[in-house]
């Protein structure tokens, strides 16, 4: 069993965007792991591993306009079935 189920990414389309401080938030706000934040101020793209991928999408769609998400149910994926 995963500890952490859904593989959730997306990009965040916004202004004055900060990797740092988007990274920093994830981290000490929400449980996962594999958090990757990479981007510009005005493009970021997001990867983390969490079970809770709403919570996610709820705050980054505060930041900024979110787009091309994917959330994959990775434990599905270990179990041989479709993600």
């Amino acid at each position: 069993m995963l500890e952490f189920r859904f593989d959730t990414q997306l990009l965040i389309a916004g202004h004055g965007l900060s990797e740092d401080e988007i990274f920093d938030y994830i981290a000490q706000n929400f449980e996962g792991d594999s958090l990757l934040v990479i981007g510009d101020e005005d493009l970021i793209k997001i990867h983390f591993h969490t079970n809770r991928p709403w919570e996610i999408l709820e705050y980054c769609s505060s930041l900024g306009d979110i787009h091309d998400i994917v959330v994959e149910n990775m434990q599905r994926q270990a179990d041989g079935l479709k993600g």
